[in-house]
């Protein structure tokens, strides 16, 4: 399993939502940079980062800090939020970023978020955010009537390398990952799922590893950025659990 430390972009500044709402951003670092090389330093083997301006824009809006981090660190980078085109996915992954993440696309456009995974092979992830088990899109703004198991299994056989999967309610307010609906979504499919949204402690990983690989990775924001998870300690969980991949 592999933990990535997330670096949400607002205004180029690292920046925690509560529930997906700007109006409720809480910024912890205003140098990108600076925070991406702090993570390399701990031992990340990724770092997750989400152009939030660009989400919304449906184009990249902080594309100077991301373009910063990619400069900053080796380890890869997974790049989501505002990728609406071909051109736009090629532009990142030839800037050095390791895996696309496509989200509205994927409701919107399915047929790109094929074209993208047989375009760049391994390097194209869905991100599925869901509230009430619903999907939303464009900066998790607008909802759908579109089932997040439904939608997964629509890419089953296009090729791409992993689902992320979103717990809109709980992301960024410490109320622990919705394991359940991660693990019903991680059965119902074959792609490997990252969990996302809420992860809170070790507890959370924890529960994670003890689905004996049935979770491929994690994302963790806010509760790295105040403390509640230590960095070494998290780390060394995952490394000691034999899933540590």
């Amino acid at each position: 399993m592999i933990l990535y430390p997330a670096i949400d972009l607002k205004d180029n500044q690292c920046v925690r939502l509560a529930q997906g709402d700007m109006a409720r951003a809480t910024v912890f670092n205003t140098d990108p940079a600076a925070q991406a090389r702090s993570f390399a330093a701990q031992g990340f083997s990724w770092i997750h980062v989400v152009d939030l301006d660009g989400a919304f824009a449906g184009r990249a809006v902080n594309g100077d800090a991301v373009s910063a981090i990619l400069s900053a660190v080796r380890i890869p980078v997974q790049l989501g939020g505002g990728i609406r085109s071909l051109s736009q996915a090629r532009f990142w992954i030839e800037a050095g970023v390791k895996r696309i993440v496509l989200g509205t696309a994927a409701v919107k456009d399915p047929g790109f978020v094929r074209t993208a995974a047989r375009s760049f092979p391994g390097q194209v992830a869905v991100g599925i955010d869901a509230r009430g088990g619903r999907v939303a899109v464009e900066g998790w703004g607008e909802a759908s009537d579109i089932k997040a198991v439904d939608l997964a299994r629509r890419f089953e056989d296009a090729g791409v390398a992993a689902i992320i999967y979103t717990d809109i309610g709980r992301d960024g307010m410490m109320t622990g990952l919705n394991v359940a609906e991660t693990v019903e979504l991680a059965r119902a499919v074959a792609i490997p799922v990252i969990a996302s949204g809420g992860l809170k402690g070790l507890d959370d990983l924890c529960t994670l590893l003890a689905t004996n690989g049935l979770i491929a990775g994690a994302i963790a924001g806010r509760a790295l950025y105040d403390g509640r998870l230590d960095a070494k300690a998290a780390l060394a969980l995952v490394a000691t659990s034999g899933l540590g991949v």
